[in-house]
Parts: structure tokens; C-alpha cells; sequence
């Protein structure tokens, strides 16, 4: 049985609606901060880009060639 670390990242396929969870684990990574983005508190990702963001201010920094 294969076991994933409860503090290990997931993998995610981001798609415009929701994310589909390609490995397991309780976080994803914020693209542009490197901060741990819990998956219930996930709301900001670029589909285009496959890359998650901690906050809306953040996405909108990147997604404009800021950060």
C-alpha cells in the first residue's frame, strides 16, 4: 500500500472549473512565493500555466508579468 506523508506536496492538473489531485498530499506550493497553499484553502491557480498562487493579489502580479 503506498503511503503519502501528511505534510507531503501534491500534484495537481489545474483545469478552469476545479483541479483534478494526481498525487496525494495536503498542500500545493505558490508558484511566485514558495509558501505551503493548503488544498482547502486553494482558490487561485492559471490554468495556461499549471502553477497555484496563495492569494489573489499574487495571481494577478504574476499573470502580469510582475513576479
Amino acid at each position: 500500500m503506498l503511503m503519502s506523508s501528511p505534510d507531503a506536496a501534491a500534484i495537481l492538473e489545474y483545469g478552469p472549473n476545479g483541479f483534478r489531485v494526481l498525487r496525494p498530499g495536503n498542500h500545493v506550493v505558490c508558484a511566485v512565493t514558495g509558501q505551503p497553499v493548503a488544498l482547502e484553502e486553494l482558490r487561485y491557480w492559471c490554468v495556461v500555466r499549471q502553477e497555484a498562487y496563495a492569494s489573489p493579489e499574487i495571481a494577478t502580479r504574476r499573470l502580469m508579468g510582475q513576479a
